[in-house]
């Protein structure tokens, strides 16, 4: 039985798309990141950069204590691992699979998420930052567009690769980024789109729905992560 520590996020459908895709018995355990329960004493044990989605394994391979993961690209890895899915077997492809698991955490998934606050989250607009973000995560489609070209999946097989890219980039379908002028993204995006696993996946996100409108309170949680603010809502969190 695997704990997922989740809220409907992009990051969070990553895991649920491939616990789904798996068929690994799980448990939803709601972060809700507006009130910082992400900074509870008993998140943070397993996830101290204090972020979801993260994981207990009740039955790892080693038959020993609960395992803990943290990191959406390492929960993919290891499971992946743990269960022989959704990851290649063959060297090529597996290396594949692995080098665009990391462009995503890399490359797509920070450009994409700064675009994000700087034009719909920050309460200033400040255009370069806008620009500058917007250029990239651009410039990272455009990357995976063509190497989509005559393939249906990023390593040639439906893999942690896909599932990894494919919140970050549904995510801009009915944005103002030229989405559209991505063909082999837009056949990918809808092939994963239809797949029954991805539809209960993002079922979750229903009820774990994260609401972009915030106060200053909620915002200031959310997004003034001082080394500071950090410290003493840890010790809030530790004390309840």
């Amino acid at each position: 039985m695997i704990d997922l520590y989740y809220w409907g996020t992009v990051n969070g459908h990553k895991i649920t798309m491939y616990l789904e895709e798996c068929g690994v018995d799980y448990r939803l355990v709601p972060v809700k990141l507006k009130q910082g329960e992400q900074f509870k004493a008993s998140f943070l044990k397993i996830s101290p950069n204090n972020k979801m989605p993260a994981i207990i394994d009740h039955k790892p391979a080693d038959g020993g204590e609960p395992v803990s993961i943290f990191e959406s690209g390492a929960i993919l890895l290891y499971l992946a691992e743990k269960t022989g899915r959704g990851l290649p077997t063959n060297l090529r492809p597996r290396k594949t699979a692995i080098e665009w698991l990391m462009w995503q955490m890399a490359g797509l998934g920070p450009m994409a998420g700064q675009y994000n606050h700087f034009k719909n989250m920050a309460r200033e607009e400040i255009g370069p930052a806008i620009e500058r973000y917007r250029n990239e995560t651009e410039r990272l489609l455009s990357v995976l567009d063509r190497h989509l070209e005559g393939r249906d999946h990023i390593a040639g097989e439906y893999s942690i690769a896909d599932m990894a890219c494919y919140p970050w980039i549904k995510v801009f379908i009915t944005s103002d980024l030229p989405f559209g002028t991505g063909k082999n993204l837009g056949h990918w995006c809808a092939r994963i789109a239809a797949r029954n696993s991805t539809i209960r996946a993002y079922a979750h996100a229903e009820t774990y729905k994260r609401d972009p409108a915030m106060n200053d309170e909620e915002h200031h949680t959310m997004f003034a992560q001082s080394v500071e603010n950090v410290r003493r809502m840890s010790e809030v969190r530790a004390s309840q």
